[in-house]
């Protein structure tokens, strides 16, 4: 279960959300300035909202009814940006590993990963040697080992040619099925959305954010 009640303003502007869908994942989509990323950083607890609600499966994140604000470190949060923001200085391997905890169930362990993304003959390269639908897979692994209580996506193939967005989608469609954890997409092509199956949200500038 996915609950965005939120209001907020940042850069001059308001956000106002009213979302709650009873499935694993929910889509963002709409145009640039329109508050996507703003409603994703309120979920993850890098912006705080004014008032409302926030809530993933039975965790409450925010509530400004109850006083409940966890910092980020609490919700357990895997948040993939639209650039990958992989560590320059580390291997593929060490990138991976960076996000693994020692405790906890694991979504996945990590041999099964690497196969999974396809990535055990890039394990000794550093990002630099990467192409972007590549690093954005390294993002997703490691933020898969941090066990999430949820997986963010923001604009994930914007930055890839169309040939590596194609197999990122596979990919990205693959990982709604497998893992058994909600996965919030933001994107500003609808098309691209909506062969993921998951519920839409639109986003407009100025607009409530209603589902």
């Amino acid at each position: 279960m996915i609950e965005i009640r939120a209001t907020g303003a940042l850069g001059g502007f308001r956000v106002e959300a009213d979302i709650r869908t009873s499935g694993r994942g929910l889509a963002l989509v709409g145009p640039s300035g329109g508050g996507k990323t703003t409603l994703l950083n309120m979920v993850a607890g890098l912006v705080a909202p004014e008032a409302g609600r926030i809530v993933i499966g039975d965790a409450v994140l925010f509530d400004s009814s109850t006083g409940v604000n966890l910092r980020p470190r609490e919700r357990r949060i895997g948040y993939v940006f639209q650039e990958p923001r992989l560590f320059p200085h580390y291997s593929v391997r060490g990138n991976l590993l960076y996000g693994a905890k020692s405790s906890g169930a694991a979504l996945i362990g990590f041999d099964d990963l690497v196969d999974w993304l396809g990535v055990r003959p890039l394990l000794d390269r550093r990002p630099a040697k990467l192409s972007g639908g590549e690093k954005q897979r390294i993002a997703i692994g490691r933020a898969l080992l941090s066990r999430p209580r949820a997986l963010l996506l923001d604009e994930p193939l914007s930055a890839i040619d169309e040939a590596r967005r194609e197999d990122l989608l596979k990919l990205i469609a693959d990982l709604r099925d497998r893992f058994a954890i909600p996965l919030i997409l933001v994107s500003h092509r609808r098309e691209e959305v909506e062969r993921l199956a998951l519920p839409i949200a639109q986003v407009e500038p100025g607009r409530k954010t209603a589902l």
